[in-house]
């Protein structure tokens, strides 16, 4: 374990500071100023040996989090990132954007707050790139086996890592101009910046895994040609339809997805030029949906130069605190300030939007919303409450429903469960045979780190499927849904 005293000497839990909003609004750069190590040393060491380590259960990929805790507590680097890669691929994706379950299941936040655990894992892999301790690592032997991976978000990503060190030979297919999927596109450079991805592409690239962007599976090429031309096949297509709001108005000019105005910014972000695109620049910015897309787009809208930004969520605001019907070790639904609320903009819970209004030239100029009260079970806008809120435009991050479903329907004849989502077994498998399912696309809207345990365990099905036997790992299994106890 780290420091024996740990938790008993230092019980403040410290990050790292941001950067100054003043600043920060002025460039798409990370908002996190560097840990200082005597600091980080400090937390890492609050980890003590705690008999079960419940974190290990609330994370899905089983992060050895007391290991490398330890190692970077003595100082030991090199170490502590060989502990964390081997359970995590990417743990510089997780650990700038994983809303961390570990921490909520963290025996020390039963008393006290919780272990920085995710700003220690970034810390880990931040210094493993700098010191060149991040290398390739090619297979030892070539199977012969060839797999497709449509997709190449992080469960796409991590499944063709896991199968490409296993021997096999792997090409990724995206239908965006870049790899990455929602890393790439769906993701601000203010909460990462792209060159953390494009360093991991690079050593897949290296170890023998093809990219393959530009391809639009189902269309460019048809999904039985792609199976007959693969020994196996993982969709990693996401969940990638918007939830929308059909109320009167909705087809006015200024009303869209959160995706569609996060994409543009993210191309408009890596030098392309994008014809008409939607900007908050000069306007009053309406963001219906609390989540994390939702907080995305009032980072977005701030650095665009927005007018104003509302934030409305339907729902109540969640507490401050762990409420007692999610106790400890469960991941508790509560009250978070992003970085990008505190930059600015104004919050409101309990606000269902009734109307989208226009003006003369079809153009959104406000919303009518109204309270949200609850009847039957259901939220529905309290009569005599309404009002309006100016909104030059509006953007939707209400969530995601599913999959894009129409090809892998006609093409492959792919049935989808109660949830809309690809129908699979317990070894990640449609029926199939040798088409496998990872990610969101199985599993519904979720964590990025479901995401990537995910794309593990697939690949681990996979190489079973192909070579009778592996000794890739599998984290989870696809009927788990949350914590693993």
């Amino acid at each position: 374990m780290a420091d024996p005293k740990g938790f008993l000497k230092t019980t403040e839990r410290e990050l790292p500071k941001r950067r100054p909003v003043s600043v920060r609004l002025m460039d798409w750069k990370e908002v996190y100023e560097a840990q200082d190590p005597a600091q980080l040393r400090r937390q890492a060491g609050r980890c003590m040996d705690c008999g079960v380590p419940f974190c290990h259960s609330g994370c899905p990929l089983g992060n050895l989090i007391p290991e490398w805790n330890d190692l970077m507590w003595r100082g030991e680097g090199r170490q502590a990132i060989d502990r964390l890669h081997a359970t995590n691929n990417f743990p510089e994706f997780t650990g700038r954007l994983c809303p961390a379950p570990c921490e909520s299941s963290c025996v020390l936040g039963i008393n006290q707050p919780a272990v920085t655990i995710k700003q220690v894992e970034v810390s880990i892999i931040d210094q493993a790139w700098q010191n060149g301790w991040v290398q390739p690592h090619p297979p030892e032997r070539l199977t012969g086996k060839t797999v497709a991976v449509v997709g190449s978000g992080p469960a796409g990503l991590a499944a063709a890592q896991q199968l490409t060190r296993a021997g096999h030979t792997v090409a990724v297919y995206e239908r965006d101009d870049r790899i990455g999927g929602l890393l790439r596109y769906g993701i601000p450079d203010f909460k990462m910046e792209k060159k953390h991805l494009e360093a991991r592409l690079n050593q897949m690239m290296a170890e023998g895994t093809r990219f393959r962007a530009g391809v639009n599976i189902g269309v460019d090429i048809t999904w039985d040609d792609l199976r007959a031309r693969y020994d196996a096949v993982v969709v990693a297509t996401g969940a990638m339809v918007p939830r929308d709001l059909p109320i009167p108005g909705r087809e006015l000019a200024g009303v869209h997805f959160a995706m569609e105005y996060l994409v543009q910014q993210n191309k408009a972000g890596a030098g392309d030029q994008v014809a008409g695109q939607i900007t908050a620049d000069g306007k009053h910015v309406v963001v219906l949906g609390g989540g994390d897309t939702g907080a995305d787009c009032i980072g977005t809208a701030h650095r665009q130069g927005a007018a104003s930004v509302t934030n409305l969520a339907i729902g109540k605001q969640p507490p401050a605190e762990r409420p007692s019907n999610q106790p400890w070790p469960t991941t508790p639904t509560l009250f978070e300030v992003q970085s990008a609320h505190e930059e600015g903009g104004k919050r409101e819970y309990l606000a269902s939007t009734v109307e989208f209004l226009a003006n003369e030239f079809g153009e959104v100029r406000a919303l009518r919303v109204a309270e949200t009260e609850f009847l039957d079970g259901r939220r529905v806008p309290k009569a005599g409450t309404e009002r309006e809120i100016p909104a030059d435009l509006v953007l939707l991050a209400l969530g995601f429903t599913g999959p894009e479903q129409d090809d892998l329907s006609s093409q492959l004849g792919l049935p989808f469960d109660g949830r809309g989502n690809v129908a699979r077994d317990g070894q990640y498998q449609t029926e199939q045979a040798g088409v496998f399912v990872a990610g969101d696309a199985g599993r519904g809207q979720s964590l990025i780190v479901w995401a990537i345990a995910e794309g593990r365990a697939a690949a681990a099905a996979v190489d079973r499927y192909l070579e009778g036997e592996t000794q890739l790992p599998s984290p989870i299994r696809p009927t788990d849904r949350g914590i693993l106890v």
